[in-house]
C-alpha cells in the first residue's frame, strides 16, 4: 500500500472549530479573531490580561545539523506536544510561520509531517495570515521613505552611499542581491546601490518576533538605523524619516499571535519566521510568553542544527525575553548519523551500524554545546522504516556515554502514540529540576570576544578571520553604546564550519566574517560568514515546477 504523503494526511484531518482549541486554553471567543473556521488571532488585550499567572515549563527543541537524510525537528516538536497532551498534560506548541522562498525552492514548508503536523498545512506554507505580508510592506515603506526624504532635498543630509536599509520580498531571487536604484532620470530619484534580502532575514522581522506589545513595536522600530551622514559616524534613525508610526499601523495585526491546531487538535501558535542561518531563528517571544501562560508546558522549536537555532534561542531571545528552558531535545535520525559517517545519501538503506558509530559525533558535539548552557539534554531518535535494531542500539549507547539518554519516537508513523516514552522521560527530566540556565557570554564581553566564544566554545573553531575594517566597525558600535548586544551568527547550516560540506564535528577550522550589520531596533549585531546569503536563489530544480492546482482545486506539491 502506497504511504500517504503530508498533504494527503493534513486534508484527511478531523479539524475541530478554531474557537474550540481557543476555549481549550481558556481564551474567550471575543478575545480571537477568526481567519475562517480553522485559525485566528488572539488579542493583546487578552494577552496582557495573563500577565500575572505563573509561567509553565519551557522546553526546546533542535536538532544535529541537517543533511538530505533528513532529521525532523519540527516533526518532533509536534509529535512531542501531542505526546504530552496524550499523557494527560496541558501542553502548547510553538513554532514558526513558513516562508514561501524555501517553500517554492527546495526545503519545503513548516508544518511537519506525517501524523505529526499542525493544520491547516496548505494556508499555514501559503500567505497564512498574511504576516509576512504586512512585514515585506512595513521594511519597504521605510525604504521608500528613504529615498522619498533624499529626492525632497534630503533635509537630513543623508549620504545616500552609505544607506543600510535594504529592500525585502519573501521568495528566493538572487538577481535582486545587489541592484541599482533610481535609474531613469531626475524624476525617478538619484541613482544609488541597494539590494534584497528575503523578508525573514529583514530586521523587522526580528523586531516583531523580539517585541512584547505594540508600544515596544513601535520604540524598537524607531531604533533602526536606516543610513549615516557624510561624516560616516552619524546614525539616521526610521524615527527621524518618521516611519516608524505607519510602520507599526501596518504590523498592527501581524503583531497577534496565530493560534491552530494539531491532527490530535492540539492548540499550537504559528507566529513569526526568522531563519537561523542568516537571521535569529525562533518563533515570536509574544507567542512563546503566551503559551507559557496558557499551559503547563510549552514545546517551541528552534531553526536547523543547534549549533545556529539553538544558540540563537538561549543566547539571543531568552537573554532578552528573560524566558530559561527546562529542557532541550536534540532530534536526531539513524540516516544522518550514517551519511556523517561518511554513508552517501543513495545507500543510507542498507544496515552500517559502523557508519552510524562514526556518524555519531556530530550528534555529541550538540549534546556537549547544549550542556554548557546548564540544561539537561534528551535525544530524541526520529525513527524511520528501515532503521534497524542495532543501528539504533549504537546511537543510545553513544548518547549514554554522554551522560544523555535517547528515545525512539514514531510519530511521523503513529503520531502521539509514537511520542509518550519521549514525552514522559522529558517530563521525568523536568522534575528532576536540574537545569540551570545561563547564556554563553555575559552582556558586557567586547563584540569581537563574543563573535570568538561563540566560534571556538560552539563551532570548535581555531580562529575568526576578520579584517580591520570589521573589527574597526565592532568598536565603533562599541564607542555609540551597543557594546552589549548578543551576536546573531549567519552561516551555513550543514556544518560546524563555514564548508557546508564538512560533515561531522570539525575542529581547527577558520570563520571568516565577511561582513556585520547592527540590527539596532532588534538589539543585535549581524556577523555574515563565509558564503552565507541574505538572499537565497532558487536550486536548480524549485519546487515551484510541481505545486499545481489539480482537478479537483486542490494543491498538489507541497511537503
Amino acid at each position: 500500500m502506497a504511504v500517504k504523503t503530508d498533504i494527503e494526511i493534513a486534508r484527511e484531518a478531523t479539524k475541530r472549530p478554531i474557537l474550540e482549541i481557543g476555549d481549550k486554553l481558556g481564551i474567550p471567543s471575543e478575545s480571537m479573531v477568526p481567519y475562517g473556521h480553522d485559525k485566528a488571532k488572539v488579542s493583546e488585550e487578552f494577552i496582557k490580561a495573563q500577565a500575572g499567572k505563573e509561567d509553565g515549563k519551557l522546553i526546546l527543541v533542535t536538532a544535529i545539523n541537517p543533511t538530505p537524510a533528513g532529521e525532523g525537528k519540527t516533526t518532533t516538536t509536534v509529535g512531542l506536544g501531542d505526546g504530552l497532551n496524550a499523557i494527560g498534560k496541558n501542553a502548547v506548541i510553538c513554532i514558526r510561520e513558513a516562508s514561501l522562498g524555501p517553500c517554492f525552492g527546495m526545503k519545503g514548508g513548516a508544518a511537519g509531517g506525517g501524523y505529526a503536523q499542525v493544520v491547516p498545512m496548505e494556508d499555514m506554507n501559503l500567505h497564512f495570515t498574511g504576516d509576512f505580508h504586512a512585514i515585506t510592506s512595513a521594511h519597504n515603506l521605510l525604504a521608500a521613505m528613504i529615498d522619498n526624504h533624499i529626492y525632497w532635498g534630503n533635509e537630513l543630509e543623508i549620504d545616500s552611499r552609505r544607506v543600510v536599509w535594504r529592500r525585502v520580498m519573501d521568495m528566493n531571487d538572487r538577481a535582486l542581491r545587489q541592484i541599482t536604484a533610481s535609474l531613469g532620470g531626475a524624476t525617478n530619484g538619484f541613482p544609488r546601490e541597494a539590494g534584497f534580502d528575503i523578508t525573514v532575514a529583514s530586521e523587522v522581522m526580528a523586531i516583531l518576533c523580539l517585541a512584547n506589545d505594540l508600544e515596544d513595536l513601535e520604540k524598537r522600530l524607531g531604533d533602526i538605523i536606516v543610513a549615516y551622514k557624510r561624516d560616516k559616524i552619524t546614525p539616521i534613525y526610521c524615527r527621524d524619516i518618521k516611519a516608524d508610526g505607519a510602520m507599526a499601523v501596518l504590523l498592527k495585526d501581524a503583531m497577534q499571535p496565530n493560534l491552530v491546531q494539531t491532527l490530535e487538535n492540539n492548540p499550537a501558535f504559528v507566529h513569526g519566521g526568522p531563519f537561523a542561518n542568516i537571521a535569529h531563528g525562533c518563533n515570536s517571544v509574544i507567542a512563546t510568553k503566551t503559551a507559557l501562560k496558557l499551559g503547563d508546558y510549552v514545546v517551541t522549536e528552534a531553526g536547523f542544527g543547534a549549533d545556529l537555532g539553538a544558540e540563537k534561542f538561549l543566547d539571543i531571545k531568552c537573554r532578552k525575553a528573560g524566558l530559561a528552558p527546562s529542557a532541550v531535545v536534540l532530534v536526531a535520525t539513524v540516516r544522518a548519523m550514517k551519511m556523517n559517517g561518511g554513508v552517501a545519501k543513495e545507500d543510507l538503506n542498507a544496515e552500517n551500524v559502523e557508519a552510524v558509530s562514526n556518524g555519531c559525533a556530530n550528534l555529541g558535539r550538540h549534546i556537549e554545546n547544549l550542556k554548557q548552557y546548564g540544561v539537561p539534554v534528551v535525544v530524541a531518535i526520529n525513527h524511520f522504516t528501515l532503521d534497524t535494531d542495532a543501528e539504533i542500539a549504537a546511537v543510545q549507547d553513544y548518547v549514554k556515554s554522554q551522560g544523555s539518554d535517547a528515545v525512539v519516537c514514531k510519530h511521523w508513523a503513529h503520531g502521539s502514540d509514537g511520542t509518550k516514552d519521549l514525552a514522559n522521560r522529558v517530563v521525568e527530566v523536568i522534575d528532576q529540576g536540574d537545569s540551570n540556565f545561563a547564556p554563553l557570554y555575559p552582556d558586557e564581553m567586547p563584540l569581537m570576544d563574543k563573535i570568538e566564544t561563540i566560534a571556538k566554545r560552539i563551532y570548535r573553531a581555531e580562529e575568526v578571520q576578520a579584517d580591520q575594517p570589521i573589527r574597526d566597525q565592532l568598536k565603533a558600535w562599541e564607542d555609540a553604546g551597543y557594546g552589549h548586544l548578543p551576536i546573531c551568527i549567519a552561516k551555513t547550516q550543514y556544518s560546524f564550519s563555514t564548508d557546508p560540506n564538512e560533515r561531522g564535528a570539525p575542529t581547527g577550522h577558520s570563520i571568516p566574517i565577511r561582513e556585520v550589520r547592527l540590527s539596532a531596533g532588534a538589539g543585535f549585531i549581524v556577523a555574515i560568514c563565509g558564503s552565507i546569503m541574505t538572499m537565497p536563489g532558487l536550486p536548480r530544480v524549485p519546487s515551484a515546477e510541481v505545486i499545481r492546482l489539480n482537478d479537483d482545486g486542490q494543491i498538489d506539491g507541497l511537503f
